[in-house]
């Protein structure tokens, strides 16, 4: 099949819409569903980055997109308790390695992962499949299902959820372009590898960078290739755990993504671990209301007549103090960027949320600043010469 008509494209008003190849066949096929403009190219987008931390580390890995950025990205390194439970994992599923970086990428941002595309670099196993029946998704792309896997799959949304196979071999052409108001762009691909050698360059005093913090480092750079800059990415322990894309200022980016991370590390605090929810109540419900317990706004949620339609028991409330005391035991953050920081001030909020090493491009005017300010926290950082700007 060369082309495949789409029902509209960005918006409904958008039409005609489809999607074509130049030159031989798509090199997807839809198996279930009917995948929309904005379905296919979360898909494409995140089927690149999977594929690429499969090469880059050597483990399965997933994302969960939404509206051409990420909202997680994972590999699959195995669970702990605690993040079984704040992902919400039904302990009658046996994880598997790919299961795994699909917890970690859903759940690292479930707020954002609401409705997502999801990408797979292998197989999907029916562990996966699992996983996935009980979120809200729009679809996945994978290189395959097995049998049970797109049984699961196929029962989803009344058998219409998408589902896309992509051929793992495909090459794209070295030359990409796009319209936009008419007017053609064209550009050589971004065929960039990230790989431990573009973090060599380390500038800081502290030049120890372990193994686990070059995997997380990688992650971080793969992932910011494929969101929408400017953009920052946080990782720990094989996973993203908080991306700030599209903002003009680049210590916005830093503090979205930080406030992210830091939220995905409150949801494992005691007091939102003991939180008792009323039976029945709906996953985004619930993922609503952690996100609501843990802010300013917390009484929206606890006021009298309000939280007896979330909670069995009436929580405490999670003081700021209690909050910034369990925020401190957050350490061995990696965190990326995609074009180099400008200012010290975005090391000064890295560190608020347990940056320990970061990644970025370097050449700032103002380098000696953001690099005293690593010294100053005793940061590890490498410039690695390569910006990632993605539009």
């Amino acid at each position: 099949m060369k082309e495949m008509e789409l029902k509209y494209g960005c918006n409904p008003n958008q039409k005609p819409s489809r999607v074509f190849i130049e030159e031989g066949e798509l090199p997807f096929t839809v198996l279930c569903g009917k995948p929309g403009y904005i379905n296919l190219l979360d898909a494409l987008n995140g089927w690149q980055l999977v594929k690429e931390l499969k090469e880059a580390t050597g483990l399965p890995a997933a994302t969960s997109f939404k509206h051409v950025s990420p909202a997680g990205a994972a590999v699959g390194l195995p669970l702990s308790d605690t993040l079984k439970k704040i992902y919400f994992v039904d302990e009658s599923i046996e994880m598997t390695p790919l299961a795994n970086a699909y917890a970690r990428a859903r759940g690292a941002d479930r707020m954002s992962s609401f409705g997502d595309f999801i990408s797979l670099s292998d197989v999907c196993d029916t562990a996966t499949a699992q996983l996935i029946a009980k979120e809200v998704s729009d679809g996945v792309i994978a290189p395959g299902y097995t049998e049970e896997a797109l049984a699961i799959l196929k029962g989803k949304r009344k058998g219409n959820y998408n589902i896309i196979q992509i051929d793992p071999a495909y090459v794209p052409a070295e030359i990409e372009r796009k319209q936009v108001f008419g007017i053609t762009f064209e550009q050589g691909r971004n065929n960039l590898k990230i790989n431990e050698s573009l973090l060599e360059n380390v500038v800081t005093e502290k030049k120890e960078i372990t193994l686990e913090q070059k995997r997380d480092l990688m992650i971080a750079l793969i992932t910011l290739k494929y969101t929408q800059s400017n953009s920052v990415c946080y990782v720990k322990d094989g996973q993203a755990i908080g991306i700030g894309a599209g903002q003009q200022s680049r210590i916005h980016c830093t503090r979205l993504a930080g406030n992210k991370a830091d939220i995905w590390w409150l949801r494992q605090a005691p007091q939102v671990l003991n939180l008792q929810f009323v039976d029945g109540i709906k996953r985004a419900d619930r993922d609503n209301a952690i996100d609501v317990y843990i802010s300013d706004e917390y009484m929206d949620v606890l006021a009298d007549g309000v939280w007896e339609k979330t909670f069995k028991v009436k929580p405490p409330v999670f003081t700021k103090e209690e909050q910034k005391a369990w925020l401190a035991k957050n350490t061995d953050v990696a965190l990326g960027s995609d074009a180099f920081f400008p200012f010290g001030d975005n090391i000064e909020r890295a560190h608020k949320s347990g940056v320990t090493v970061i990644a970025q491009p370097g050449g700032s005017i103002r380098d000696d600043n953001v690099i005293e300010a690593c010294n100053k926290f005793g940061m590890a950082m490498s410039f690695t010469g390569i910006r990632l700007f993605h539009h």
